[in-house]
């Protein structure tokens, strides 16, 4: 399960504190792209940790049904269309373009193993059937959890972007102060390098 610590110090606790997208209209245009670029970085490393759960959880059904079907060939043998099946299949998120690799790819992996605890996925087929519906059920759950987060932190995204919106929409805000701040921003990058 993902836990939101309130007062911690994770990305998630503070994109889903309880002040962080409150008074957005008083906020300086700067400070509102800040945080708002913040939760969009948590929202693509909560999208990765569905994903990889996501595949996890149809590496065990596809051996559920290998077994209950009497299949002879095994899930590893089988695992290229296993995950091609559900890269083709209809989406079922929000439908939103995310430019941002993933920041914690590495450590969202090794979540997603441990959620298992001695289960080796890489060998499903020695797991009993029992092993594998615990398994599918601790997938689905922190699943669930993690969508629910993810859902959280679209709606924080959804609240800056409004403002920012607001603002360009009111003449508040103008492209050339923001191509300006960009230029600033790359030249301090390059000199930095």
């Amino acid at each position: 399960m993902i836990e939101v610590r309130p007062g911690g110090r994770r990305r998630i606790d503070r994109v889903l504190a309880a002040d962080y997208a409150t008074d957005l209209e008083n906020l300086p245009l700067t400070t509102l792209r800040e945080r708002r670029d913040e939760a969009a970085q948590e929202e693509t490393d909560l999208s990765y940790l569905r994903r990889l759960l996501h595949a996890r959880i149809d590496i065990v059904k596809a051996e559920q049904q290998r077994r209950s079907s009497g299949g002879a060939a095994s899930v590893v043998d089988q695992l290229a269309t296993i995950l091609a099946d559900n890269a083709l299949g209809p989406a079922a998120g929000s439908g939103r373009h995310q430019p941002l690799e993933p920041s914690r790819a590495g450590e969202y992996r090794r979540r997603a193993e441990a959620l298992v605890g001695n289960a080796n996925l890489s060998d499903v087929s020695a797991l009993s059937d029992a092993q594998l519906a615990e398994t599918l059920d601790s997938f689905r759950e922190q699943e669930s959890s993690v969508s629910l987060r993810r859902r959280q932190v679209q709606a924080v995204v959804d609240a800056f972007n409004a403002e920012i919106a607001r603002r360009y929409a009111q003449g508040t805000a103008s492209v050339d102060e923001l191509l300006a701040s960009e230029r600033r921003r790359d030249d301090q990058d390059g000199d930095a390098g």
